[in-house]
């Protein structure tokens, strides 16, 4: 049998603080999520305010070390009657009002992307379906992918929500008859045949081929095809193309891939001297400092235990977290020159012209750790020459070409794609050939890297990409 033992083991154990946490959190968010941290850090904060007189953020800090020097020489009293705080708290809202106004307008600007879910269900509750039938519409709604297609067969569907199987049939094909045209399909050979019967070409040439041929067609297997069907290859080809105008994910367009737009968080711009400049976006974020009458407030008035502590508290962390924001902005700012220092080739001339750069290198030269500059990058952007990019997208390792110059993985891809953009059609790059026109060019990788980054780019073999 047995035995239950009692043992005191000894351990170490790293935990990070409260205020490192949240630190790394502010560190980490990107522009419209360090927006709603501030937002709410008001709003749970009673002492920060917006600065609604566009104060720098240099000047808010300047202002809050020099009042931390003093925080303990502070007079540690309170008043008995906590309301007065309460009071304090509603006339600083009444003055911040308008800045209030602003934010909220912001976030109400942001509109949420209507789901695949709630643009069907809202059909459901215009078809005029009774409401036996719309809650069974819904339970086929609810098991639909991100992509339209049907989750799980009706059979498991009836048996699992004990549920008719012919009800289920029936609301299928409502849904199946609902925008978009291919939503409720098993299977992409479905889905395409349901969106060919929107389009009233269910008995074409284009529903027979889908139906019957659809591996083929994938194969590009046309000449075969022609044979097979008796018909002239290049109506194999025209139909194939009518084809693959049709959707095969008919539900990606209502996929919610994150914040509606994105906001960059640093700018490259040239500068009234001709050099490249970086400098910080972020006049949409709330400016938070510590309101002076609460400081007041503390020094002036008589001791209370309980809430001077309150108080106390929330000036400390608010103290910390505009501590964070002057940090994170100086780290993504530091980085932000290094890229400018190291990428002229690439803001000259584009991504063709990356040079390999890794965090390790960055982190050096700004005296922090690498995963510093891990956390400061992600999710970042850089509105550049050449468009918006990902912070991360600078940070890759590379090759160098015979002639002695460094290139970057991003920048290979990029001649990768350049030349697989020139090729003929009809007699399609392999990867082979790419290895070796690289190679011309003085770039050396093997032929598997020239797969992998051929398939990284989202573009297909040589033997699909030809056309007859």
């Amino acid at each position: 049998m047995a035995q239950a033992s009692l043992n005191q083991s000894l351990s170490q154990q790293q935990t990070l603080a409260p205020q490192m946490r949240q630190s790394l959190e502010i560190l980490q968010a990107n522009t419209l999520e360090l927006s709603q941290l501030l937002t709410q850090a008001m709003e749970l904060n009673p002492v920060l305010e917006d600065v609604t007189d566009h104060e720098s953020l240099d000047d808010m800090m300047d202002s809050e070390t020099a009042d931390e020097d003093n925080f303990d020489d502070w007079q540690e009293t309170y008043a008995d009657d906590v309301r007065e705080l309460s009071i304090m708290e509603r006339r600083n809202k009444g003055q911040d009002s308008d800045a209030a106004e602003r934010r909220e307008h912001f976030y109400n600007s942001i509109v949420a992307p209507l789901t695949l879910q709630e643009h069907l269900i809202e059909q459901i509750r215009e078809s005029g379906l009774n409401k036996e039938q719309q809650a069974d519409a819904t339970v086929v709604v609810g098991n639909l992918t991100e992509h339209g297609y049907l989750d799980s067969s009706l059979d498991e569907l009836a048996v699992r929500l004990q549920i008719p199987l012919n009800r289920l049939e029936d609301a299928l094909a409502t849904i199946q008859n609902f925008d978009p045209p291919g939503v409720g399909a098993a299977d992409i050979r479905e889905c395409l045949l349901l969106q060919l019967d929107h389009l009233g070409l269910g008995d074409g040439l284009e529903a027979e081929l889908v139906d019957e041929h659809l591996d083929e067609i994938a194969k590009n297997h046309f000449p075969q095809l022609a044979k097979k069907l008796h018909l002239p290859i290049e109506k194999i080809i025209e139909t194939v193309d009518h084809i693959r105008t049709l959707d095969p994910s008919p539900g990606s367009r209502f996929q919610n891939n994150g914040n509606p737009y994105v906001q960059p968080d640093v700018e490259i711009h040239m500068d009234d001297e001709g050099e490249w400049a970086a400098n910080l976006t972020g006049s949409y974020l709330p400016r938070i400092r510590i309101n002076d009458d609460y400081k007041d407030l503390l020094s002036n008035t008589s001791s209370d235990k309980k809430t001077r502590n309150y108080l106390r508290d929330q000036i400390r962390d608010g103290r910390t977290i505009i501590r964070a924001i002057d940090q994170r902005q100086e780290t993504i700012l530091a980085i932000a020159r290094e890229i400018v220092d190291r990428q002229q080739p690439f803001l000259q001339n584009g991504t063709r012209s990356l040079k390999p750069m890794t965090m390790n290198d960055i982190a050096e030269v700004i005296g922090v750790h690498p995963t510093t500059v891990s956390r400061a990058v992600a999710g970042k952007y850089i509105l550049t020459p050449h468009g918006l990019m990902e912070m991360r997208k600078f940070f890759a390792t590379g090759y160098q070409t015979e002639d002695g110059k460094d290139v970057s993985n991003e920048g290979v891809r990029e001649t990768l794609h350049a030349l697989i953009n020139q090729e003929d059609p009809q007699q399609p790059l392999s990867d082979s050939r790419i290895e070796k026109m690289l190679g011309e060019k003085g770039i050396k990788v093997a032929r598997r890297t020239v797969a992998k980054y051929r398939e990284q780019l989202g573009i297909l073999p040589s033997h699909l990409r030809k056309k007859y």
